[in-house]
Parts: structure tokens; sequence; C-alpha cells
């Protein structure tokens, strides 16, 4: 049994559907990403899970216990880090997390020792007396941050909570997050940071109007996107267009003068033989976005595209076709499977407000 269990959760505002059948799961010591635009629906589906807004119908449980925002005990469980500071500019560090963790009913020794470890943890100690509004915006995040720690909670719920922080208070934070995870603590991190997500979860979803659009381990998640070698060249050609239209796994753009010629592999195989014998220099990206993912991605997708042979035979054509048409290579682009490229793939790239 999970500790937190989020099933078909749906919220709309008027007629616009915020949330559509939202569900997940978050296990001890798990750190479960979740990303998405801007209006994707994901801080809605975060302010449901910690009990800040009602749902319209779907449960969430924690230990296996339906959660009510009236159940104190289980809201206990929660620590909450909102994208929007929740900490007071004219008290310091110390006296906001003194405050705070008066409200969650500490007193005495333990809220001092509790204040004293939450510094710590974030890395405020020495500045734990100075005036918030003196801080910078990293320590303010940081100070953000430890608020929640404050009460030992189970689960964390993470809304961006390293937005506009600078490299070193973000990767305390980071660091801040994996230590939590190998406590046993659970957390939600939603983030617009493709790398962080990358770097420090388990297990991520993808989610665009409200929906879950794929779901899975981050192995499995880059193992549904293809591999990809691009290669520019110039001037571009309507007859090298149309003979490179003709090989498989090949796809052509143009902008301007510049030609982008795209193949793509599902396997990592080296190309330089097939680029050596024409003089060139290459080396092999390790990853596309497959075409229409199933929502919920159960496994990497296996191989359908050419072998290593076949790959080298593709590239071998294309060179003798650029010097069949006189078409200059400017350069060859690899790319790494990462996040970034499949979240566009799903959502598009298209600006949306």
């Amino acid at each position: 049994m999970s500790l937190l269990e989020v099933s078909n959760l749906r919220k709309t505002f008027d007629e616009r559907v915020a949330v559509d059948d939202v569900s997940f799961h978050v296990d001890a010591g798990e750190v479960f990403g979740l990303l998405g635009p801007n209006g994707a629906g994901k801080s809605t589906t975060m302010m449901m899970v910690s009990g800040l807004l009602s749902a319209d119908s779907g449960t969430v449980k924690i230990d296996g216990r339906n959660f009510s925002p009236d159940d104190r005990k289980l809201r206990a469980e929660l620590g909450v880090v909102p994208q929007d500071l929740a900490i007071y500019v004219d008290l310091s560090a110390r006296e906001n997390l003194n405050f705070f963790g008066r409200l969650y009913g500490l007193r005495g020794e333990v809220l001092k020792q509790r204040v004293e470890r939450a510094l710590d943890q974030v890395g405020l100690t020495g500045r734990a007396g100075d005036l918030v509004g003196k801080y910078s915006g990293g320590m303010k995040r940081r100070l953000n941050f430890g608020v929640a720690l404050l009460h030992n909670p189970r689960i964390l719920i993470l809304d961006e909570p390293t937005v506009g922080v600078d490299p070193q208070s973000r990767a305390h934070l980071l660091d801040c997050v994996r230590e939590l995870s190998r406590e046993g603590i659970a957390a939600i991190y939603a983030s617009h940071y493709m790398e962080e997500v990358q770097a420090i979860c388990h297990r991520a979803a993808v989610m665009d109007q409200g929906k879950i659009l794929a779901s899975d381990t981050l192995p499995a998640l880059l193992g549904c996107m293809k591999s990809e070698l691009v290669l520019r060249v110039a001037p571009p050609s309507k007859r090298l267009v149309d003979d490179l239209a003709q090989l498989a796994d090949v796809a052509v753009e143009t902008a301007g003068e510049v030609m982008t010629v795209t193949v793509a592999e599902n396997g990592v195989t080296d190309p330089e033989p097939a680029m050596a014998a024409h003089g060139r220099e290459a080396a092999l990206a390790k990853g596309t976005p497959a075409a229409n993912p199933a929502r919920r991605v159960a496994a990497p997708r296996q191989a359908t595209s050419p072998g290593g042979a076949a790959l080298s035979s593709t590239l071998a054509r294309i060179l003798e076709l650029l010097e069949e048409h006189e078409v200059r290579l400017l350069g060859v682009e690899t790319r790494e499977p990462n996040l970034e490229r499949l979240f566009l793939e799903l959502t598009g790239s298209r600006l949306r407000d």
C-alpha cells in the first residue's frame, strides 16, 4: 500500500475543467515529479491533495485512510511548500519558524529543537536572527522550505520550490529533498525545471489540460524516446528533399537557407564508420520522443526502427546524396534522451496563455 494514493480527482471552475480524472500514488521515500505547462492543473491538483481546495470528486488517501481537510491528524502528515512565499519579511528566520511551529502545536524544548534543526537543514543557522526582508530570493525560498519541515511530515508537497533561486540555493534544496527521501519521506515535486525532476525524482507524470498524459519511472519514460542524429546542411534543394524522403526514419525540415535532416533510431549505435567513410565526424544522439506515447507508459518501448547496420547504411546514403547534389554538411548535432524533449512532444511546443 502506498503512503499517498490519489484517485480520480476532478475539479471544475464554472465550465472549465481544471483537473480531469487524475490518479497517481507516492510510496514512502519516493520523489514523484509532476510536470506540466502553466495552466495544466498541477497547482490545483496539489491544493486538493493538501486539503487547501475541495475536489468535485475523487479521493485522497494517506496511509490507507481517506483524507479530509477537517482531519487534523492526517493534515499533520503533510508538509506544504507553496509556490508563493508564505513567510513574514518583518520577522527573522527564527521568529518565523517559532511562529509557524506554534501553529503546528509545538511548544517548549521540542519547538526549540525543531527550529534549530530546520535552520540547519536549509542552511540558515548563521543568518537566523536577520530580518527575512533582507534575505536574498534563494534564502527566502530555503526558509519557505524549512517551515514545512518543522512538524516532521511524512509527505512533502513541493510546488515549484526553486523558482528564481541562485544555483547554490537550488543545489542545497535538491540535496535536502534527496536526504529527506533517504529518511523515508515521500514527496510530490512540481517543477518547470526538467533537469531537477530528472536529477531527483524516481517517477514522474506529465500533465496537461487537467489530465495525466504519461506516468512512469524515469527510465521507462525515456525508454519511449527514439534516438536522433541531426545533420544541418545548406543550401536546401527540393530534389535532395525528395530523395531523402524516400529513406526510412528520416525527417527533413527547411528553414531559410539551412535544411535539417533528422535520422531516428531506437537503439544506441555508433555511426562513426559510415561518417568516417566520407571524411566526416559525428556521434549518435540517444533520444527523440516517440510519437503519441500512451497515457500510461508501462515499460520502455521495444526497438522497431533499423538496427546498427541499417542506421550506418542510412547515414552513408545521406552523405552520398549530399555529395551528389553538391550540398554542404554544416554540422552534426547529437541529443541525449531527456524529459524536456518528451515534455514538448506530449504537450506541444507552441506558447499558450
